[in-house]
């Protein structure tokens, strides 16, 4: 079958916006295997940072997260943060690319995620066993990667500067939201008691 990207196309950014806006499941029909061999670890951090753009147009949380095979580099789940989307406490970038991976080996896996994880988001990265995590901005939120290590995942870091500079916009635009998808909506009334 003939795919959209294939040997001849390079991994612009229009292609990668294309991979993270189609579904998973769809993706064998955009991209071949060659394609898929090109993408770096750069690119798939920029299509986290492209989710986490998707959900800060549909008025959330910017924060994405994708998935991928260690051998193949197959995009295996991705997602974006959907607090305000799905009205889901917990449906962070992170969860929300592991729901979509399904019941998968994650030990086989890396993880990009355009912002350090919460606590949560941690643990679950842990308990699933991913062997890597890659982290998009440490610059806005960070605290997590040593829990990680702690654990055996291997945590790196490669900020990617548009996701960096779209979470401290989010950030100084709805900090209430912000606190709300950390710590909750008790968290805000704390803050309001004060």
């Amino acid at each position: 079958m003939k795919t959209l990207l294939d040997n001849q196309t390079n991994p612009s950014e229009e292609a990668l916006r294309a991979i993270a806006h189609m579904p998973t499941k769809s993706l064998p029909a955009l991209m071949d295997n060659a394609f898929v061999q090109k993408l770096t670890d750069a690119h798939f951090m920029r299509i986290a940072v492209l989710l986490a753009e998707k959900s800060y147009r549909e008025g959330g949380c910017p924060i994405g997260a994708v998935i991928i095979d260690n051998s193949t580099h197959q995009i295996l789940g991705k997602g974006h943060n959907t607090l305000v989307q799905e009205n889901h406490p917990y449906n962070h970038g992170e969860t929300s690319a592991i729901r979509d991976a399904g019941r998968i080996d994650f030990s086989r896996t890396t993880l990009f995620t355009s912002l350090s994880p919460c606590d949560i988001c941690a643990t679950l990265i842990w308990m699933r066993g991913f062997s890597r995590v890659v982290v998009g901005d440490v610059t806005n939120a960070s605290g997590n990667e040593t829990v990680m290590r702690e654990k055996g995942v291997q945590v790196d870091v490669l900020e990617d500067t548009m996701g960096v500079a779209l979470y401290a916009r989010y950030r100084s635009e709805k900090p209430e939201l912000d606190l709300e998808d950390w710590q909750g909506l008790s968290a805000l009334k704390t803050k309001q008691n004060k």
